[in-house]
């Protein structure tokens, strides 16, 4: 399922912040590609290093660094189907703020969740997450466009968002629960976990609670 955004608003403006946070994805990608191996490894967070105090600015810089074409269009997707509305409810620099902060305690919960751990940690997806738990929180009755595949067949429908991020939530539960089991598995499910239960806590600290009873 892959979220196209909100069918239910729009926001009052252009989500500039949003589109700046995609360009800067999309540059650090540029420049990963170029650099390859050796860029992603002085840039990538590793539990180990920062568990000891070493290299904390990877605790920001890690969340804009992906391994590949689908990470980065998946992130940015999901990015830009939630965060428009978050933005428009908080205010640009406020949600800037706010998605900074998401990503880094998307970052710590996965340090803490292994703190020994050698292996780089990269991706937007923990930031995105604070922004889809705050969408729950702020907008559970909006219903997502959502790009849904059969096979070879694809369809768009509208799903509630309470319904879209609850499910994609309780599978970040499993599936942590299932490579905590195993100690195996690439995907840092404790980050999403970390990131999207910052946003449902902290959304509304950022929140300018005129903006968002203006929207219904």
């Amino acid at each position: 399922m892959f979220p196209l955004g909100d069918a239910s608003r729009s926001p009052h403006g252009f989500p500039t912040v949003t589109a700046v946070l995609i360009l800067a994805n999309a540059f650090v990608f540029v420049l990963e590609l170029a650099g390859g191996d050796r860029f992603i490894l002085a840039w990538a967070l590793v539990p180990a290093e920062v568990s000891s105090g070493q290299d904390l600015s990877t605790i920001l810089t890690s969340m804009f660094l992906h391994e590949g074409w689908s990470h980065i269009i998946g992130n940015m997707i999901f990015l830009w189907a939630f965060g428009p509305e978050i933005e428009d409810a908080m205010g640009g620099a406020r949600y800037l703020v706010f998605y900074l902060l998401g990503g880094i305690a998307a970052m710590l919960a996965q340090v803490a969740a292994d703190p020994a751990s050698t292996l780089p940690n990269l991706g937007a997806s923990g930031a995105i997450a604070a922004v889809m738990g705050a969408f729950l929180v702020t907008f559970p009755r909006d219903r997502i466009k959502t790009l849904i595949f059969f096979g070879f067949f694809a369809r768009i429908t509208l799903i509630p968002a309470a319904f879209l991020i609850g499910f994609w939530f309780l599978l970040q539960l499993v599936s942590f629960g299932a490579v905590h089991n195993v100690r195996t598995g690439g995907v840092a499910y404790l980050a999403h976990i970390g990131g999207a239960v910052f946003g449902a806590v902290a959304c509304r600290l950022f929140e300018d609670r005129r903006r968002v009873e203006g929207r219904y």
